[in-house]
């Protein structure tokens, strides 16, 4: 079952990648390679691609992974302006270090995409994530050295949609 949904969402991805088709209508060399390559592709990484593929079929994830987004989109945003301040600062206001936050997220794509979304805002880097649910982040201005503290700063933006998602 891993498999068949790897490579249906492959397939999926591939249409919408080479949409619109030729002039002359479906191009169905791309439709064919698509195929070929879809199944190559979900037949390698099938196994370790989700713990529960049934999750998949549920609609209201996809909604909330598009509602994820903008709130993904505005983090950087706001993070970025922080980072710029910081570095065109002339005392250079840093205080970097490294900090202990706690998820409720338990699946490994949850706590994959939760250390993604934190690397990706600027300022901050998840360095290593605890079977236990702990994660370890670089912060470049660490206001917190509780753990309550961190993670309310740090996760919990990110996680509350997360869990809809991947829980």
């Amino acid at each position: 079952m891993k498999k068949g949904v790897l490579i249906i969402l492959l397939f999926i991805a591939w249409i919408l990648l080479v949409w619109p088709f030729g002039k002359f209508g479906v191009d169905y060399q791309s439709i064919i390679a698509g195929i070929f390559i879809c199944i190559l592709s979900g037949f390698i990484f099938g196994e370790g691609f989700t713990e529960s593929p049934h999750k998949f079929f549920g609609i209201k994830r996809y909604f909330w992974a598009i509602a994820y987004i903008p709130v993904l989109t505005f983090w950087c945003i706001v993070a970025n302006f922080d980072v710029a301040y910081r570095v065109l600062h002339p005392n250079l206001p840093i205080r970097p270090g490294i900090v202990k936050v706690k998820t409720k997220l338990r699946s490994k794509s949850g706590l994959t995409a939760l250390a993604n979304s934190i690397t990706l805002t600027p300022g901050t880097m998840s360095v290593e994530i605890d079977p236990e649910g702990y994660l370890y982040i670089h912060w470049i201005y660490v206001t917190a050295d509780d753990i309550e503290k961190a993670t309310e700063i740090i996760v919990r933006r990110f996680e509350k949609i997360l869990e809809r998602i991947f829980e």
